[in-house]
């Protein structure tokens, strides 16, 4: 196992403890924005009104973008709205880069773009969320990116939620870099005792069904 590898695990470790800690994690019953009903909902808009935690996540992005994408393999960083921002906008004041987001939708007034900030023609974007499930937000954003002329492969998320993401980004030539995904996450929250034994296999029987299920955003 390489240097990398076993530091992951390490980090992936930490924010499962971190989501913990703030209660960015909650069980019941969610509607995602994707649409999909999920018995878990996490929430990253709420690190931000923990300033350590902050800190933290934002080392832990910076050091999977050092480990997978490397600092020389673009030249802006993108945020998706809405919990991606202030993640996206740390991560590139840390590594210096440019900093843009992309709207939802476009603007009815002013210049109408989609995509707010400098972005030069051919500049390569790297685009920063907080998760993925289908990957809709991200691909809308990379078609958007694309549409002015700027160039796009590379996606960095802290946690893939396993239903479709990183399969629908590779239809859009889109790679996914994530530090860990839910199944591994539950797994270390289910050795820390922060869920109960039920809970825990009541989630991994979601997960495992979403795995079967085509979707395409």
């Amino acid at each position: 196992m390489s240097s990398w590898s076993i530091r992951r695990i390490e980090l992936a470790r930490r924010v499962s403890e971190i989501l913990s800690e703030t209660c960015s994690i909650s069980f019941g019953e969610f509607k995602l924005t994707s649409g999909k009903v999920s018995p878990y909902y996490i929430d990253m808009r709420r690190i931000p009104g923990y300033p350590k935690a902050f800190r933290e996540i934002v080392d832990v992005y910076v050091e999977l973008i050092w480990n997978t994408v490397g600092v020389k393999g673009f030249d802006r960083i993108a945020g998706i709205p809405t919990a991606g921002i202030p993640y996206a906008v740390m991560v590139a004041y840390k590594l210096s880069k440019p900093f843009l987001y992309l709207r939802k939708e476009e603007k009815k007034h002013g210049l109408g773009k989609l995509v707010e900030g400098v972005m030069n023609r051919g500049d390569r974007v790297l685009i920063i969320d907080d998760l993925i499930t289908t990957g809709g937000s991200i691909i809308n954003a990379a078609r958007s990116i694309r549409l002015e002329e700027g160039s796009v492969s590379d996606v960095v998320v802290l946690i893939d939620r396993e239903q479709g993401g990183s399969r629908n980004l590779k239809m859009e030539n889109l790679n996914l870099h994530c530090l860990t995904t839910i199944s591994e996450l539950i797994n270390f929250l289910r050795e820390m005792k922060a869920i109960s034994e039920e809970k825990y296999l009541e989630i991994a029987k979601y997960i495992e069904r979403e795995k079967t299920i085509q979707y395409y955003k």
